[in-house]
């Protein structure tokens, strides 16, 4: 049975995607599907069930919303569309609870990789590593977002392309900044480094000991930056019968204070020591 729903056009945001406005809800709602703008007038209703609509979805910030609607006017039409079943590839397959900027933040980014891969320009990313062992699931997704983006644009879109899309992505998947993932990759790479300078020795990146020693300095991150505590009870132990690797997560928590802007807990300092300690006593393969 068809839903005689109707929603008003609000205005046509492109020949493809339309903004409208439950009036019942009073819910402003962007549909997208091929041609669903075409020819359109602001007052005018469509019928919520209309078979051209291929997706729907609502930005709750007012500012978002603006914003979407300026960007829309200003970028490649295709862009959208690609970056709109990105977000879908998201949804269906990590999860639906998504922060709301992706649907902004993303089409920004790709059109501007458009351009630098037009241009021939170098794309280089340092924390690429870091990101592929971290985020396995989001940047699985990530390699089909490039061939999406590669089928469309006739482009070749690079592996450290790929990994600023997992940003993105994880950045959507855990509600934090962007900016935010970034900083903790260029912090992980530089503990690791920390760690292998004291060692004088090179962590192997595909091998298991890096990856839990990534994930590890990873939760400490988290737990620092959300301000968690938990308190180690060998804490003072550790200090006594493992100095040098006391002395060198020492060093890891001083570098994380400096970058997160936070004090760094003895307790968790030890934790991080246990860790060393369980890599530097065995060869790594």
């Amino acid at each position: 049975m068809s839903n005689e729903r109707r929603l008003e056009i609000v205005r046509a945001l492109s020949n493809n995607v339309v903004l409208t406005n439950d009036v019942v809800t009073n819910t402003e709602t962007i549909l997208m599907g091929k041609g669903i703008g075409f020819g359109v007038k602001p007052g005018t209703t469509i019928q919520a069930d209309d078979s051209r609509i291929e997706k729907r979805f609502s930005l709750q910030n007012k500012q978002h919303m603006n914003q979407y609607q300026a960007l829309i006017e200003q970028i490649d039409p295709e862009v959208i569309t690609v970056s709109e079943r990105i977000i879908s590839m998201v949804s269906e397959q990590l999860t639906p609870d998504l922060n709301e900027h992706i649907h902004l933040a993303l089409p920004s980014h790709i059109e501007f990789t458009l351009y630098r891969l037009r241009n021939q320009m170098p794309i280089e990313n340092p924390f690429l590593l870091e990101i592929r062992t971290l985020n396995p699931d989001e940047f699985n997704v990530a390699i089909q977002a490039s061939k999406l983006i590669e089928r469309t644009f006739n482009v070749k879109v690079p592996e450290e392309e790929t990994g600023f899309l997992t940003i993105h992505i994880q950045s959507a998947v855990a509600h934090v900044p962007v900016g935010n993932v970034v900083q903790h990759s260029h912090l992980l790479k530089d503990l690791v480094t920390l760690i292998e300078s004291h060692r004088g020795m090179e962590i192997p990146k595909d091998s298991v000991d890096y990856v839990r020693l990534i994930t590890h300095l990873r939760f400490a991150i988290e737990r620092i930056r959300k301000g968690e505590h938990s308190r180690n009870p060998f804490r003072d132990k550790m200090k006594d019968m493992v100095p040098y690797e006391f002395g060198v997560a020492k060093q890891c928590g001083d570098l994380m204070a400096e970058r997160l802007g936070v004090d760094i807990s003895e307790d968790e300092v030890a934790y991080i020591a246990m860790h060393l300690y369980r890599l530097f006593s065995k060869d790594i393969d």
